[in-house]
């Protein structure tokens, strides 16, 4: 990539280049720049910049093909803005912002085509959620959470609905929820066995979604547990064999699920394992070649797994601009 960056985003694009967006830099600084990835030519190239530095933000590919870029923080604090990346032109543009300013949310397309933003932090933990309507370009407010959340995990059902799990609001948890786009309401549902935030969500093909790892306020965690949205329960898997939170998650096309870097006492990971639904057991597989935790995984067309950037020697320097494929 261009530069070093941690706490960015990437997205895989309808042309199947990944886009990655913003994050903070080796110094700490926040980015507003842009790089392309092209899977055909194994090159990156740098494209139009967003109008706002940001970093902690999230960044969806919309069904019109565009890219929405929302929320997240900067030097002058959490905010609300929202742009949107054309693929065709290389540019940016302001849309509507969100009514509330929020950074380490969640942000989920619907299968309506609408987009669901949900909780985070501004000057406390916000339970809110809102919906942006890509055809006229604002956010309207949607029912609440029933508890407030950032650092947690979101996940689009077979069914449709939205199953939340998890995160910090001033203590760890272990809850979840669903969010029912039809009635615009959340409903609780069965709590995971273990309290966490900074942990991953993966949809498998049997239509249940593992977590794993994360924190707890006292620990690094390796444990795992899958939610089956038949009957709202959680069920404990094996663990993996490495405590991680910061890390990546991929759904590979042969259906196991590929664990990648992260930090622990020991600090940033460049080790990778696989979970395998069918065994509920996990491998280990090669390790990445460079260090890395607060880095993005994108799965590309051909199958393989790009991972981008993130902090590298230490937690908040050292960041590498490094890429590679699994």
């Amino acid at each position: 990539m261009s530069t070093g960056r941690y706490y960015h985003t990437a997205s895989t694009l309808a042309n199947g280049l990944v886009l990655v967006t913003g994050g903070k830099n080796n110094v700490g600084g926040n980015l507003n720049s842009a790089d392309l990835y092209n899977s055909s030519t194994g090159t990156w190239t740098t494209t139009g910049s967003m109008s706002t530095t940001r970093c902690y933000h999230t960044a969806s590919t919309l069904v019109n093909g565009s890219v929405l870029v929302a929320g997240g923080s900067n030097t002058g604090g959490n905010l609300n803005s929202a742009e949107l990346y054309n693929p065709a032109t290389g540019t940016w543009i302001t849309t509507g912002s969100m009514n509330t300013t929020r950074s380490y949310h969640t942000a989920s397309i619907l299968a309506n085509g609408l987009l669901l933003v949900a909780g985070g932090l501004n000057s406390g933990y916000l339970s809110s959620a809102e919906l942006y309507n890509p055809s006229n370009g604002t956010w309207t407010t949607t029912g609440n959470m029933s508890t407030a959340r950032a650092h947690h995990t979101a996940s689009t059902l077979a069914n449709g609905s939205l199953l939340v799990t998890g995160g910090f609001n001033g203590i760890y948890l272990n809850s979840a929820e669903l969010y029912n786009p039809s009635t615009g309401t959340w409903t609780t549902t069965g709590s995971m066995n273990f309290i966490r935030g900074y942990h991953t969500a993966s949809t498998l093909a049997n239509g249940s979604v593992l977590v794993a790892g994360g924190y707890n306020n006292s620990a690094y965690l390796n444990n795992a547990e899958f939610y089956n949205p038949s009957t709202g329960t959680w069920t404990t898997t094996g663990s993996m064999s490495t405590t991680r939170c910061y890390h990546t998650t991929s759904t590979l096309v042969n259906g196991l699920v590929l664990v990648a870097g992260g930090y622990n006492t020991g600090g940033n990971l460049n080790s990778a394992e696989l979970y395998n639904p069918s065994t509920g057991t996990w491998t280990t597989t090669a390790n990445m070649s460079a260090l890395r935790g607060q880095h993005t995984a994108s799965i590309l067309a051909n199958g393989k797994v790009l991972v981008t950037g993130g902090s590298g020697s230490s937690n908040t320097s050292g960041v590498v601009n490094s890429t590679e494929l699994y």
